[in-house]
């Protein structure tokens, strides 16, 4: 691979961006407002403490500008959980190896039973959710499942450890439609942190696999980062610049970004940085008014009141 997102990511410096953001003022964020066309200097104002004060104004061009593109369409998934295995250690995740509970992974039985519940509730798009743990549920465990379920779906995503090259062209052989995969973080000084040990320490190795998705033809990528873990404004630049490049690159797939926001479990740290409600509704807005086309993920986890009305900001 010639080119990765990575000789695009050295060239920014997170502090640098950080400081580019908070420093932002009104009339540059009133400028972002009536451009047409936005580029990341605008998608950086829109997130910027300075853009609080115009959310309402935001929202309606969000909506507009959804409305326009998507339409009333929403599309829905439900995860199935294959398995809670995992090799890695992650101070924020309760399937942490270090995490005391009990591991299971679903056999070909219970995968069926699985599908029958999610056929009754009437999905028809499912995404398939392990931990990483490279020895027992890997690339063949995944491809099995997929060929038991493919009858039953008529799209199917996935959500795993990354793979190689080599493995995502065997999953898009397969049927796969779309690949996840999260940062968690773009801050690299303090990754290490919050991954001290397992593959997933290794941030450059994330950090090019959707290089590898794309590379492989995966219809779709996924992307997001873990809200509360780093700065959530200087992260979600980073997850747009990455955004961008891909779609610059991989202009054949199509692109989606999620909003996972960190929360309470059981052996797990608390969020550093708290991204309430309305911080939440200003990424999205931030996200539609630079990027039209991106599919937004809103969790089945959000409060009610937060599902409604990021549905109307952002649906497709």
């Amino acid at each position: 691979m010639e080119k990765t997102f990575q000789s695009v990511f050295e060239t920014y410096d997170w502090d640098t961006i950080r400081t580019k953001i908070y420093q932002t003022q009104a009339s540059r964020v009133e400028q972002a407002l009536v451009n047409s066309k936005r580029n990341l200097d605008d998608f950086i104002a829109l997130i910027s403490p300075a853009a609080q004060p115009y959310l309402e104004q935001m929202a309606q061009i969000s909506h507009t500008l959804t409305k326009k593109r998507f339409g009333k369409t929403i599309q829905m998934y439900a995860p199935m959980y294959l398995s809670n295995e995992c090799q890695n250690i992650c101070t924020y995740c309760g399937f942490s190896f270090d995490n005391k509970l009990k591991r299971r992974t679903l056999t070909a039985t219970e995968i069926t039973q699985e599908t029958v519940v999610l056929k009754e509730m009437g999905f028809d798009h499912v995404l398939l959710v392990t931990g990483e743990a490279n020895y027992t549920v890997n690339i063949d465990y995944f491809l099995k499942a997929i060929a038991q379920i493919k009858p039953d779906f008529s799209n199917i995503s996935v959500e795993v450890q990354p793979l190689s090259e080599t493995e995502y062209r065997q999953l898009h052989d397969a049927g796969v439609y779309s690949v996840l995969v999260y940062q968690e973080t773009y801050h690299r000084d303090v990754y290490k942190q919050y991954h001290p040990k397992g593959k997933k320490s290794n941030f450059d190795f994330r950090l090019e696999t959707p290089d590898r998705i794309g590379t492989a033809g995966i219809h779709k990528i996924g992307l997001g980062v873990l809200l509360g873990l780093e700065d959530w404004r200087t992260d979600s630049f980073f997850n747009a610049l990455h955004l961008d490049y891909l779609q610059r690159t991989y202009w054949q797939s199509k692109f989606s970004v999620s909003f996972p926001r960190l929360r309470p479990a059981e052996g797990i740290i608390e969020p550093n940085f708290i991204m309430d409600d309305r911080d939440l509704t200003q990424l999205i807005c931030a996200y539609r008014l630079w990027n039209e086309d991106l599919e937004l993920s809103i969790s089945t986890r959000e409060n009610e009141k937060l599902k409604n009305f990021a549905i109307i900001l952002s649906r497709n």
